[in-house]
């Protein structure tokens, strides 16, 4: 990427090498893959060099990325991955502009927008259901004609709904942004090892 500037203010972008015409006279797209920095400078262009780098927009939004010309008039610095806020946390009843309930007009019911929270325990749930899935066969065998349900199977069932419930619990728990991402982490030991499963993933195995 390129960037034209006059009297060191940006007046024009190229994302891709193409022709131009510039003060009357046409350049080909060679002058973005033959010619020199320097070259191209004498025409006022100049490269946009990226700066930082984009956050985990599962947990942040950024603000709009910022150009400035550089010191040395060199280059275009493209500044990216400054955070604008920590995504919600919490679910949050949203309001109208006199701070009514906005309401949903199919429900009437108050719009709740999710916060991570919210979305991390329904992803839990769906993956506990998921996990008993694989031997809900053995609920309907017995139900249909009274096979018992093998010991190891139950017990891992049951360790399984055990497992939900203290994940959901930690994410209910969390207060921060710090802490939810903890959740989320492994701990290591010192050669790199695995310590402990975050507790996100923490699930017994069948």
């Amino acid at each position: 990427m390129w960037a034209r500037i006059e009297d060191n203010n940006i007046v024009e972008y190229y994302d891709r090498k193409k022709s131009l015409v510039l003060n009357n006279v046409r350049y080909s797209s060679q002058i973005f893959t033959i010619w020199t920095d320097e070259q191209r400078k004498e025409l006022g262009i100049i490269p946009i060099v990226i700066s930082g780098s984009h956050l985990n927009t599962k947990y942040y939004t950024e603000h709009n990325h910022s150009d400035a010309v550089a010191e040395d008039g060199n280059s275009v610095i493209r500044t990216i991955g400054v955070k604008a806020a920590d995504r919600v946390l919490e679910d949050i009843n949203e309001v109208d502009e006199d701070g009514e309930p906005r309401l949903d007009p199919i429900t009437n019911q108050q719009v709740i927008t999710r916060g991570l929270k919210s979305e991390t325990i329904q992803q839990v749930k769906n993956k506990q259901g998921y996990f008993l899935t694989s031997t809900d066969w053995y609920i309907i065998r017995k139900a249909d004609n009274g096979t018992a349900i093998p010991t190891a199977i139950q017990t891992w069932r049951d360790a399984i709904r055990t497992d939900a419930t203290r994940i959901e619990n930690a994410i209910i728990a969390v207060s921060t942004m710090d802490q939810f991402i903890a959740l989320h982490e492994h701990t290591y030991n010192e050669d790199g090892t695995i310590d402990q499963i975050a507790i996100i993933n923490s699930w017994t195995e069948e």
